[in-house]
């Protein structure tokens, strides 16, 4: 359950931890903004608004279908920090498709929480399996994390790349590099 008093005070307590005083003018909504934004950046703690990954009813499909160079952020569970990039996601229907923007709604819900990256990428990939039933899907996340960028080893614009392959694209190699070379045809 989201407390928003006890985000406020904790955060009072870091200003105080840090040195600065919680009351100067400049800081003394702080800790209430610091608080809405936590509001809006972990609500994938909480179901989901509505039913993830609906199915288009009446439309059959049995071909690979990708979505690549989805943005999504979310926070380092190890030091609430950020890490943001690009999803991609492929998957080949068993018939059931859904509409293209219930893919990128899954992303979101599922990043918006504190995460790892490895658990983000197996999350959506389990999900998509779970809820659309298909021969098989791939997920591939690259993404910049700010607790390596900012502090600690300091190497900007180093990128991690994540992969979580289920089904078809992980039993035949073809559909596989299929996949991939789709993903690398960069339209950015």
């Amino acid at each position: 359950m989201f407390n928003r008093e006890k985000i406020e005070k904790g955060v009072k307590l870091i200003l105080e931890g840090i040195g600065e005083d919680p009351e100067r003018p400049g800081l003394k909504q702080t800790p209430s903004r610091i608080a809405r934004m936590f509001e809006e950046i972990f609500k994938g703690l909480f179901p989901p608004e509505e039913e993830l990954l609906q199915c288009v009813e009446g439309e059959i499909h049995d071909e690979m279908v990708l979505i690549k160079e989805i943005p999504f952020y979310s926070i380092c569970e190890h030091h609430l920090l950020p890490f943001f990039g690009y999803a991609h996601i492929a998957y080949i229907p068993d018939g059931r498709i859904v509409g293209l923007s219930e893919l990128p709604k899954a992303l979101d819900w599922l990043s918006k929480r504190p995460q790892v990256q490895e658990r983000l990428t197996k999350q959506l990939a389990d999900l998509i399996m779970e809820k659309l039933k298909p021969k098989g899907c791939m997920v591939v996340i690259e993404a910049e994390h700010l607790c390596m960028s900012m502090r600690g080893i300091k190497k900007p614009g180093a990128k991690t790349v994540t992969s979580a392959v289920r089904g078809i694209f992980r039993k035949t190699l073809t559909t596989r590099q299929e996949a991939l070379e789709l993903i690398k045809g960069k339209s950015r």
